[in-house]
């Protein structure tokens, strides 16, 4: 350990009290879970199952939606790549942008067009579309 002067010291602590740089939306693929997460703000939120793919994450000071969890995406891929082929044409060198996983999810349930879940996965589309969410990962 090499011993600092007062100035050293004092230099040291300021570079360590940097402000932490600003918050950008992310989404992120997770192999060993085989999830996506997503978060658009860094609130501190809670979660609510949707169904067996989505989880939403909801502002605990706002109760807006600002993210989600995915799970089992490379099944889901799968499975509505073989259900809908067109689902391949909007994967592009293994990018996928989350809009047209929750889109794809949305038309392969029967949820009436005002139930919960149907304005939920929406709201996701919409977000996950203006804040141009990708995620990376073998899907086909």
């Amino acid at each position: 350990m090499t011993a600092m002067n007062h100035d050293q010291f004092a230099a040291y602590m300021l570079k360590l009290a940097q402000p932490a740089p600003a918050f950008v939306p992310t989404a992120s693929y997770d192999a060993d879970g085989d999830c996506i997460e997503f978060l658009i703000a860094p609130d501190p939120f809670y979660a609510e199952r949707v169904d067996d793919l989505v989880t939403v994450y909801y502002s605990q000071d706002t109760h807006e939606i600002i993210g989600s969890l995915l799970k089992g995406v490379s099944g889901f891929c799968r499975h509505m790549s073989e259900k809908m082929p067109g689902f391949k044409i909007e994967i592009l060198d293994g990018s996928v942008k989350l809009e047209h996983i929750f889109l794809a999810q949305l038309w392969a349930t029967e949820a009436q067009p005002n139930s919960i879940k149907t304005l939920t996965y929406r709201k996701l589309i919409a977000i996950a579309e203006a804040n141009e969410a990708t995620a990376t990962f073998a899907c086909v």
